[in-house]
């Protein structure tokens, strides 16, 4: 999860994972994360959901978290035009220091609100442009948040599925994790949705 600070990114994962809505929720300090398991095609999947810090101080440290993320959420609020302005240097940021293969969403949050100034077809006209996935969501109202988690799982698993298929007709052994280590190349991360 990366975005301006205020957007309500660390709202999204609790009330995903927690299934509640924490009034005046603090600014996260650095970075948080929080773990759910989810049910995808009759698998137990188990995702690690790391809430970054928006407050620019924060910034070299959250970058890092960037290189070994398989999707990356960018949020911004729906009822505030400067942290969607600040989409691009966020979109600079993770080119620089994600994989060019993370599965990329951008999500416009606060939906419930009275005061929206980016209307959704900005949010899905700059989403196109750049390449990513978009989603309109309320962490007050839970609107389309279990959508999102989900939605990023299910693209995730089949990816993984897939990349282990072409290793099958590759005639590549797959090892076990539970036997032997298995090391993750940065190839292994999700396509960008178009």
């Amino acid at each position: 999860m990366a975005g301006n600070a205020g957007v309500g990114k660390t709202c999204l994962v609790r009330r995903f994972t927690q299934g509640l809505f924490p009034p005046g929720q603090g600014a996260t300090i650095g970075v948080d994360f929080m773990i759910k398991s989810v049910d995808i095609d009759g698998e137990k999947i188990k995702l690690q959901i790391w809430d970054t810090a928006g407050q620019e101080r924060f910034r070299s440290i959250t970058q890092s978290y960037y290189r070994s993320a398989h999707a990356l959420i960018l949020v911004f609020d729906v009822s505030s035009q400067p942290s969607f302005d600040c989409l691009p240097t966020w979109l600079k940021e993770i080119e620089q220091y994600a994989s060019p293969k993370v599965l990329r969403v951008l999500v416009g949050n606060k939906i419930d609100r009275d005061d929206i100034e980016v209307p959704t077809a900005v949010g899905e006209e700059f989403a196109q442009r750049n390449s990513m996935y978009y989603l309109e969501t309320s962490a007050k109202e839970s609107d389309n948040v279990e959508r999102l988690f989900m939605e990023i799982a299910t693209e995730l698993t089949q990816d993984a599925k897939s990349n282990e298929l072409s290793k099958y007709s590759r005639g590549e052994r797959i090892m076990p994790a539970s036997s032997e280590a298995v090391s993750r190349s940065p190839s292994s991360c999700c396509p960008r949705l178009s």
